[in-house]
C-alpha cells in the first residue's frame, strides 16, 4: 500500500522541538496528572499509591464500564454500547475509513481537513471527491456542491466539525442537510469531532452521531480535554452492523487500549464540566487576543474562528507558506503550520489555546517578520 506523506505530522515531527514560541500546538494547554487529580477532588498521594498497584495487563478489551459511560455522556442519543475506544482519534479515523472504504467506492471529503480523511481512502484505491471550503463560504460546506459530488457508489462523506484548521462550526441545520444528502445515496457520514465540546456560549454542540443513524463520530482526549499524552480516542455510532465490522478490524490493530490511559480518561470524563470550565476560559481569552491582533495587523486577514483551537490566517506576502514558516522559525523562533500542509497556500495555521503571554509575543514577532520581508 502506497500512501502520501502526512504533511502536518511530518512538519511537527521535524520542527516542533526547535521553536521558542510554539503556535502550531493544537491542544488546549495540557494538564499534569497532579492538576487533573486536584481538579477532580482526589488526594494526589493517595491516588498515586493506588495507581501503583494497577496491574499492567491488558485493559478491558472494549473499554472499562466507567470509560464507556463517560464517553457516552458526551452525546445526546448515545449509550455505552455505541462506543469503541481506540488509540487516539488518529486510530479511530484510520479504523473507520479502512473498515468501510474499498477500492471500488467513491467518497467525499471536505478540504481543508486532517489529511487522514483523503489520503487513507486514496491509498486504498477509492476515488476521493473534494468538497472545497474557503473564505467565501466561511469554511462551511456548500450543500449544492455536495449534491453534485455524490452518486449511488458514494460510500462515505467525511467532514470535520469544528473544522481544523479554520475553526469554523457547521450549524446544526446545515448538518441535517448534509445528512439528507448522505441518506439519499445510503452513505455514511464520518465526522471528525476532536475539537467538539466547548462552544462559545456554553451550549451543547450536537454530534453527527446524534443526528444521523449512519453517522460516525470520532473524538479523543487530546484537544478539548488537554490530555494528548493519554493516547485514547473513540468511534461512536448507532449503526450496529458497522459496530461489528469495526470490532472485527480492531482485533488486528488495537486489541485494547492502555489500562492507565483508560483509568485517567474515565476520571477526566466523569469531571468534564470542571475541565470544560478551565479550558473555556483559556479559549475565550486567547481567541480575543488573536482577533485583536489580526484586526490591528494590516498584513494579515482571516475568518474568525468560532470553535476549536486553531485559525487559518492569510498573509499578504508573495511567499510559499512552507518557506515562510521555515524562515519565521529560523529568524524569530515562532512555529506555525504551513497552509501547504492542508493544500492551502498563502496562509498558516495558528494554534492559540495555550499561554496567553506566549501567544501574544509570538503573534507580534510574526507581524515584525512580515514587515521585515
Amino acid at each position: 500500500m502506497k500512501i502520501k506523506t502526512f504533511k502536518v505530522e511530518r512538519w511537527m515531527n521535524e520542527y516542533e522541538d526547535d521553536c521558542t514560541y510554539n503556535l502550531a500546538e493544537t491542544c488546549i494547554d495540557s494538564i499534569t496528572i497532579k492538576e487533573l487529580l486536584e481538579m477532580c477532588g482526589k488526594d494526589v498521594t493517595e491516588y498515586m499509591v493506588e495507581l501503583a498497584d494497577t496491574r499492567l495487563t491488558y485493559s478491558h478489551i472494549y473499554g472499562s464500564p466507567e470509560l464507556l459511560k463517560g464517553i457516552a455522556g458526551l452525546y445526546d442519543k448515545i449509550e455505552p454500547k455505541h462506543v469503541i475506544p481506540t488509540h487516539g482519534a488518529v486510530g479511530a479515523n484510520h479504523m473507520a475509513i479502512s473498515t468501510i472504504i474499498s477500492a471500488e467506492d467513491n467518497m467525499v471529503s471536505v478540504m481543508p481537513t486532517y489529511q487522514q480523511h483523503y489520503s487513507i481512502p486514496e491509498s486504498i484505491g477509492a476515488e476521493v471527491r473534494i468538497l472545497n471550503l474557503n473564505l467565501d463560504n466561511h469554511f462551511l460546506p456548500d450543500i449544492e456542491q455536495l449534491k453534485s459530488l455524490v452518486d449511488e457508489n458514494t460510500k462515505m462523506i467525511t467532514i470535520n466539525n469544528p473544522n481544523n484548521p479554520s475553526g469554523s462550526l457547521i450549524p446544526v441545520e446545515k448538518m441535517k442537510e448534509i445528512v439528507e444528502v448522505a441518506r439519499s445515496v445510503g452513505a455514511y457520514v464520518l465526522c471528525d469531532e476532536v475539537y467538539r465540546g466547548i462552544s462559545e456560549d456554553g451550549s451543547y454542540m450536537p454530534s453527527i452521531a446524534d443526528i444521523y443513524e449512519k453517522g460516525i463520530s470520532v473524538g479523543s482526549m487530546s484537544k478539548i480535554f488537554s490530555m494528548a499524552g493519554v493516547r485514547l480516542g473513540w468511534i461512536v455510532t448507532r449503526d450496529e452492523a458497522l459496530m461489528e465490522l469495526i470490532k472485527e478490524r480492531r482485533d488486528y490493530d488495537t486489541i485494547s487500549c492502555g489500562a492507565i490511559d483508560d483509568k485517567l480518561a474515565a476520571l477526566a470524563l466523569e469531571n468534564k464540566d470542571k475541565i470544560y470550565a478551565r479550558n473555556s476560559e483559556i479559549l475565550q481569552k486567547n481567541r480575543q487576543i488573536l482577533d485583536d491582533w489580526v484586526n490591528e495587523t494590516p498584513e494579515v486577514y482571516y475568518q474568525k474562528p468560532v470553535a476549536g483551537t486553531t485559525a487559518l490566517v492569510y498573509y499578504k506576502k508573495d511567499m510559499p507558506s512552507y518557506e515562510l514558516c521555515v524562515k519565521l522559525l529560523e529568524s524569530k523562533g515562532v512555529l506555525f503550520t504551513p497552509g501547504e500542509c492542508f493544500e492551502m497556500e498563502g496562509a498558516v495555521r495558528i494554534g492559540y489555546a495555550f499561554d496567553s503571554k506566549l501567544l501574544r509575543q509570538g503573534l507580534d514577532l510574526f507581524a515584525e517578520f512580515l514587515r521585515e520581508i
